[in-house]
């Protein structure tokens, strides 16, 4: 009988240790410094281990933050289309996400984000890298404006999550979602590719 060669695939308490490994390296190091490798050495484990249980970093960190959705399945659809649409665009799918009960684990992170640091930079993490950056190196502006128009759009869709579903604030809170886009969306596609403050 033929031996077996090669790492055995492990277990749910070695990728546990994974997800741990992520979650601290990310939250220390941003999703950029962050290495498959450096991951691995944390959990104790061969990085093709890593690879083996969540493939990309990509969906290492989104496992990591326990994210309901893949915002690079998402976004492309946001991208589709003219220019101008974007912000309504973003605003609608980011309400289509957050209403629904993918949201939930959204919310329980935006909790968690105001009162622990740790969290806090984990979200900034995810906003930057996974939303943020994909829409953002699409548009035709200025790359240095680039990070003030990324954290206005941040503002603009954290804040209305946050007075939708966690302060509860009406009428938002109960708002049709097509109201909100109306409302929010122009906001957001200024800040996308209007001119900004000198």
């Amino acid at each position: 009988m033929a031996r077996r060669t090669g790492r055995r695939p492990g277990n749910q308490d070695t990728r546990q240790a994974i997800l741990d490994a992520a979650q601290a390296t990310f939250a220390e190091r941003g999703f950029d410094a962050a290495s498959i490798r450096a991951i691995a050495g944390t959990a104790g484990v061969d990085p093709a281990l890593v690879h083996h249980y969540f493939g990309s970093k990509d969906q290492l960190f989104l496992a990591a933050m326990n994210s309901p959705v893949d915002p690079g399945e998402l976004l492309p659809k946001v991208l589709a289309g003219d220019q101008d649409g974007i912000g309504e665009r973003l605003v609608r799918t980011f309400l289509s996400v957050w209403d629904s009960p993918a949201g939930t684990a959204g919310v329980a992170l935006l909790r968690s984000a105001v009162s622990n640091e740790w969290t806090a930079r984990l979200l900034r993490e995810f906003i930057t890298t996974q939303v943020l950056r994909r829409v953002l190196d699409q548009l035709d502006v200025e790359p240095a404006q680039l990070p003030l128009r990324g954290s206005l759009i941040a503002t603009q869709l954290i804040g209305l999550a946050m007075m939708r579903h966690v302060v509860r604030l009406e009428p938002v809170a109960s708002a049709d979602p097509e109201t909100l886009v109306a409302a929010v969306g122009p906001t957001v596609q200024r800040y996308l590719t209007g001119p900004l403050p000198t």
